[in-house]
């Protein structure tokens, strides 16, 4: 069923030159042609035709695929972008208008993506520009790899590949090169990268309704970014499997799209197209690194994955792979201001994972792991006793912890008691009882390990810092003042580190209280035959 989306915009039509505005408001090295509604250009604030001493490189196309074009408008990377209404090519106006405004002696060279109305537009400008003097030369990118070899005169289309024809392009221009070889560069660059997108979901135009053409259940393979229809529907898969087959339809023998065979080196852009979260995108990256290297023989030199080129809010993602010769890489690793070229992709990867470091023995007293010992003092009996009735009084009451939870909270606070308890009940076997302070840490280290959430970081910062209070009397007997003080520095804690205190209505609102009956109970003064004493007696 169709279904109106929900959009953060005010009128439909405005919203190129809406984004535009906040564009450049967002990064001062952008600026754009006084021209709207008709003249949608983005450029670099530093740069005019008459101080451009460079190659300029011009791109751009229908918007709603951002951050492309307009995003990769930075030095070293495009000189403009022209920017057509919603999936609509720009006006041949307006791309000459971007030609004009940026256009020195080095000349121009026009990035395109493989789609009629784009080649047009963009031809037809590109020729006017000639006649007006200026040196313009033009490269079309079609990097799509989901369909059969072209049977017919629109061939393969653009698709996010042509970020990195981008980026190419833009550092040869930057160092100087002259028009022809910055359009050498950019057209080898076309040559030796493909592309397939997967789609979860269908995008909506802004001011329209929400098609319902993919189904619950299915996915769309090779889709255009436009949203126009795939190479197939299938059903949604675990992403290994749409990866695998992605990767394999890029590097096909049989079309033989990209000129890449085993033993090569490539990069790999794994690009969300609008709807996809970083999580997902990563994951995917992360299954296709192993299969290139495992299942296609290749050394994977750059990773860029993030979201380059989208489809509006479409749910899903594409991947680009682009032959890695060290031309190529000393181009995309050149630097760029393009507010929207990801950082920190380049160099040599050190190795993935590191060893976890050894932690120091949570023996105070050595490198003995703690045990129980071989027979149990007065204190380590009464201790064990304590243990093992507060644990079983919390796995009886693990239901009706629920229940009262479930009226305020998530309802799940008697199964997480639960867990600890039921797990301190298995590890009491190796407590050191006799110590009072060791035990307590343990005990500590137990919940961290069982109980997980918000309530096993607390119990394990309660128990923390009892043990840090009691450690110095490691070893001997525990007075009940000196538990009673145990108790206040581990509400201390747990108030600091989770930023709650009396009337919170947290656990501390029940163990303040406790705490301060504990405290006047222990300081009663006792009248005694011999006079009048403190009698610090333990409160069960």
């Amino acid at each position: 069923m169709a279904f109106q989306a929900k959009k953060l915009i005010n009128n439909p039509d405005d919203v190129v030159t809406e984004f535009i505005e906040g564009l450049v408001e967002t990064y001062p090295g952008l600026q754009y042609l006084d021209g709207f509604p008709q003249v949608k250009v983005v450029l670099r604030a530093d740069v005019s035709s008459a101080t451009n001493d460079k190659v300029a490189v011009i791109s751009g196309g229908g918007s709603g695929h951002e951050p492309a074009h307009a995003g990769y408008v930075g030095e070293g990377m495009l000189t403009a972008a022209i920017c057509g209404d919603v999936f609509a090519s720009p006006p041949v106006d307006s791309i000459l208008a971007g030609i004009r405004a940026v256009t020195g002696p080095m000349g121009c060279l026009l990035i395109v993506k493989n789609y009629t109305g784009d080649r047009l537009n963009f031809g037809l400008a590109a020729e006017q520009a000639k006649v007006e003097g200026y040196k313009v030369e033009t490269v079309i990118v079609g990097d799509d790899c989901a369909l059969p070899p072209p049977r017919g005169i629109a061939g393969r289309r653009g698709l996010a590949g042509t970020i990195l024809v981008h980026k190419v392009a833009g550092a040869a221009a930057a160092a100087g090169l002259p028009l022809a070889k910055v359009a050498a560069e950019a057209k080898h660059a076309s040559e030796l990268v493909g592309t397939m997108g997967v789609g979860l979901t269908v995008c909506t135009l802004p001011g329209q309704v929400t098609s319902d053409r993919l189904g619950p259940g299915k996915i769309e393979l090779g889709l255009g970014i436009h949203g126009e229809p795939g190479a197939a529907v299938a059903d949604l898969q675990p992403v290994d499997v749409v990866v695998s087959h992605v990767l394999n339809q890029i590097l096909s023998t049989e079309t033989n799209y990209v000129p890449i065979t085993r033993g090569g080196r490539v990069i790999l852009m794994v690009n969300g197209l609008g709807g996809t979260p970083l999580m997902e995108l990563m994951i995917a990256a992360g299954k296709a690194v192993p299969r290139l290297q495992l299942e296609h023989g290749l050394a994977v030199d750059r990773v860029y994955t993030g979201t380059f080129m989208t489809s509006l809010d479409m749910a899903g993602f594409s991947i680009s792979i682009m032959r890695a010769d060290p031309p190529i890489l000393e181009r995309l690793d050149a630097s760029t201001k393009a507010p929207s070229w990801p950082v920190g992709v380049d160099g040599v990867h050190p190795p993935t994972k590191i060893p976890i470091p050894v932690p120091p023995s949570p023996s105070a007293k050595g490198d003995e792991p703690q045990r129980r010992p071989l027979q149990l003092s007065e204190q380590g009996q009464v201790l064990e006793i304590a243990i093992e009735t507060a644990a079983n009084v919390i796995l009886d009451l693990k239901d009706s912890l629920n229940d009262w939870d479930s009226k305020v909270g998530d309802g799940d606070c008697g199964s997480t008691m639960y867990r600890g308890a039921k797990a301190i009940l298995e590890d009491i076997k190796n407590y050191p009882l006799n110590d009072a302070a060791e035990t307590v840490n343990e005990i500590g280290s137990t919940i961290r390990r069982a109980m997980g959430g918000t309530s096993g970081i607390i119990y394990t910062i309660f128990c923390k810092a009892a043990y840090t209070q009691l450690k110095p009397s490691s070893g001997s007997v525990v007075t009940p003042k000196q538990w009673a003080e145990a108790l206040a520095a581990s509400i201390a804690a747990v108030s600091k580190y989770g930023g709650a205190s009396a009337g919170y209505r947290t656990l501390l609102d029940a163990l303040l209280p406790a705490s301060s009956v504990l405290q006047e109970v222990l300081t009663i003064e006792i009248k005694c035959w011999g006079g009048s004493y403190h009698c610090f007696c333990s409160v069960f």
